[in-house]
């Protein structure tokens, strides 16, 4: 239990897994969340996760949501990825003034945001708020979603710059738009605002989501700039999935092996290699990402020097995982890859997580050498 008497997410993690494996090829095949399995994630303190104790928020670390999401992910990293989405939307929001604040959560703390902050569309400024318009591609759980976050371009007198905008989900359009092979179950479809007026109070400057020299404090009290644990977030359902992979490829290889003890075996010795490779590069990619969980929930500060680093560590442990995973698959027959099977929806999400644009190593090795190289120099 939370200090302020929630039973936590981390508690009830094992059975929203559960009915998220479920009720998988349901989702998948809806293309969006299932409801159920997102009632029970709010219900388990997924959205309150990181809202201000002062609003009613469970005071939640981001160790806590690993912990949760890695369990959830290991049956359906889809639910585990909109676990973590709202956990990371719900601490932008934290940047709302405190009349938006109380706004967002004047009904309580388990509301539900979607979100996306790449800037695709326009907010011109008007007497009292903003005019939003625009189209967000990929906005996870969209369809479930009680308020959305979405970041635009300013234009007109209110400009230069970018402006994140709260509105309600009955405020936008949500346009049917995700076919992705993988993450079929986020239901990562298109949002569409048409000329939706937003209030002062519920919109903030976008340069607040990225400030890494002054940081705003969060719902703990913390300054964690958003880079500084947006990859590592991102993981999460990879790790799970990556976990979930493991342990279902052992179902599958034990039957091979029931009878084989010899271990001059070429199939045990081919078998026992890919275990050992595969299930020591999961732990080596969990290492990096519990020590990025414990630098953001204990460090005084986390400096830009973090940020660079935590940013090569996600990168680097989600080449790890793909790789672990993608060997597990070719040792799986053809068991793992039909289509029933679990593996291989495990496998198809992993890959389409690590499809991110800031997972991926190229553009984080580049940040890291030039913090740790040039800026040092």
């Amino acid at each position: 239990m939370t200090a302020t008497g929630f039973s936590t997410l981390v508690e009830q993690a094992r059975g929203i897994a559960e009915l998220a494996g479920r009720r998988a090829g349901k989702a998948e095949a809806a293309r969006t969340p299932d409801a159920d399995v997102i009632a029970a994630l709010v219900a388990a303190g997924a959205a309150r996760h990181f809202v201000p104790a002062s609003l009613g928020g469970s005071g939640g670390t981001f160790a806590e949501l690993k912990q949760a999401a890695v369990v959830i992910g290991a049956e359906c990293p889809a639910t585990a990825w909109c676990a973590v989405v709202a956990g990371l939307m719900t601490r932008a929001a934290n940047h709302l003034p405190p009349a938006g604040q109380r706004q967002l959560w004047a009904g309580g703390p388990d509301v539900l945001i979607a979100g996306g902050v790449t800037p695709r569309g326009t907010a011109t400024a008007v007497a009292g708020g903003w005019l939003l318009s625009g189209a967000w591609p990929a906005v996870s759980s969209s369809e479930r979603a009680d308020w959305i976050l979405l970041v635009a371009a300013v234009r007109g007198e209110g400009g230069p710059g970018q402006r994140v905008c709260l509105v309600p989900r009955a405020s936008v359009l949500v346009e049917r738009t995700w076919d992705d092979v993988g993450m079929q179950a986020t239901g990562s479809h298109t949002v569409v605002a048409e000329q939706v007026f937003v209030p002062d109070p519920m919109t903030f400057p976008a340069g607040l989501l990225t400030e890494t020299d002054a940081p705003r404090p969060g719902p703990d009290g913390r300054p964690v700039p958003l880079p500084a644990v947006n990859t590592f977030l991102f993981c999460l359902p990879m790790l799970g999935a990556a976990h979930g992979a493991l342990r279902y490829w052992r179902r599958l290889t034990g039957a091979k092996l029931r009878g084989r003890a010899d271990v001059y075996d070429p199939v045990v010795a081919h078998l026992a290699d890919v275990f050992a490779r595969s299930s020591g590069e999961i732990d080596a990619a969990e290492l990096l990402l519990d020590r990025v969980a414990r630098v953001v929930d204990t460090a005084p500060a986390v400096t830009r020097s973090d940020v660079a680093r935590h940013q090569r560590d996600c990168a680097l442990a989600a080449e790890l995982l793909v790789r672990a995973v993608d060997r597990l698959m070719r040792a799986s027959g053809t068991a793992g890859h039909s289509t029933g099977s679990v593996l291989q929806r495990l496998w198809r999400d992993l890959h389409t997580a690590s499809s991110h644009a800031t997972l991926q190593f190229g553009t984080a090795a580049a940040g890291y050498a030039r913090a740790e190289l040039i800026g040092a120099g």
